[in-house]
């Protein structure tokens, strides 16, 4: 037992030897290599999506003032329309109040539209 020489174990293959003398021992790879979403900092990071989520809020922000804007128009022109057709109800009720209150005065007077049209 005292022949056995032990065998130095390298940190970076996690204690595994390769038993291909010509293959290179891998080492971290390089920051530089990696997509961009992984280069920057945590903090520069958390500042991109504090921005974007900003952006995003006031985007919808605008989006609801626009929407209650054009519901505003809509319910103006809704009470125009609403209050056009009671004023020609009205007038239309007023125009057959008006004939048969003369009808009832021209039956009063003895007149009928046979005689006197």
């Amino acid at each position: 037992m005292e022949s056995e020489e032990l065998v130095p174990l390298t940190s970076s293959s996690h204690g595994r030897v390769s038993g291909k003398s010509w293959k290179a021992q891998k080492s971290a790879t390089f920051r530089t290599q990696c997509s961009a979403g992984h280069r920057s900092s945590f903090e520069e990071r958390m500042k991109k999506t504090t921005k974007t989520n900003a952006a995003k809020k006031l985007e919808v922000e605008l989006k609801n003032e626009k929407n209650a804007e054009k519901q505003r128009r809509r319910e103006i022109t809704l009470e125009r329309k609403n209050a056009a057709e009671e004023r020609r109800r009205l007038e239309e009720d007023k125009a057959k109040m008006g004939a048969r209150k003369t009808a009832r005065l021209r039956r009063k007077a003895g007149r009928t539209k046979k005689i006197h049209g």
